[in-house]
């Protein structure tokens, strides 16, 4: 998809912001949002099922489409473990890699959701790791931050066109950039005619990935999508939806 430079992802995790769940620079925030990682991934995410809840298990025709692998394959790779009958974790891994490089990302659309999580997870754990799309969060990172001579309409253009992110530090570039020059909006967001703000009764937008459920905040980034914010969010606006695990605690709640 695109090189990633993991300094620019350590440096950018120290400028999570747990409680609004975003990232809080000197005189501005930004955060990956939905249309954003449509865009970057090349799958729309509407009209998608939530995952199951507990107890509930995909059939096997699905699991088969989705990582493009024959019913008859996985029947024979099929374990038993605890008394669960289950597809190896390993091989399912190996299997989505081999997608990855071929550069197929519509298994990966709950990504967005993982992302946050991990990054929330990281801040009450220093250990855990972020694996969680790197090369997404990269693209994301730079089409924001980095100038370029040609408005792309496609954000793997931009990437590549910035070729001043080689060499960067990032750790100082984080630390002295000014909203002034960060690239609110992007050429590849026109043409948009609305974006997810809200769900159902909930204030801001729940995700659900493969980890649980975790609610980012759209009223705190409206400046990416080119409008000023006009005054303080409302407290219910950011308002935490976060639901870790599958579980019978969390049941009501997914």
């Amino acid at each position: 998809m695109a090189e990633v430079s993991t300094e620019a992802i350590a440096s950018l995790a120290q400028y999570y912001d747990q409680p609004l769940r975003c990232f809080t620079f000197g005189d501005f925030q930004l955060s990956p949002m939905v249309e954003e990682f449509e865009k970057i991934l090349g799958c729309p995410l509407g009209g998608r099922k939530p995952y199951l809840f507990l107890g509930f298990y995909p059939f096997l025709a699905r699991i088969s489409k989705i990582v493009q692998i024959s019913a008859q394959e996985l029947d024979h790779r099929k374990q038993v473990e605890n008394g669960v009958v289950g597809i190896p974790r390993k091989y399912l891994e190996a299997k989505a890699r081999i997608l990855a490089g071929r550069g197929e990302w519509a298994p990966f659309i709950d990504i967005l959701a993982d992302l946050y999580d991990t990054f929330d997870r990281r801040c009450e754990k220093s250990s855990i790791r972020i694996v969680c799309c790197t090369p997404a969060l990269y693209v994301w990172l730079v089409s924001h931050l980095f100038r370029q001579e040609v408005r792309h309409a496609c954000p793997l253009e931009s990437h590549r066109s910035s070729t001043e992110k080689r060499g960067e530090n990032w750790d100082r570039l984080l630390a002295s950039k000014e909203g002034a020059f960060v690239n609110w909006f992007p050429r590849w967001k026109e043409g948009r005619t609305g974006i997810l703000i809200s769900c159902g009764g909930f204030p801001n937008v729940p995700l659900m990935g493969t980890g649980g459920c975790i609610s980012y905040n759209p009223i705190l980034v409206i400046r990416q999508l080119g409008y000023l914010m006009r005054g303080a969010p409302l407290e219910e606006e950011l308002t935490p939806t976060i639901a870790p695990g599958f579980n019978k605690t969390n049941m009501k709640a997914l």
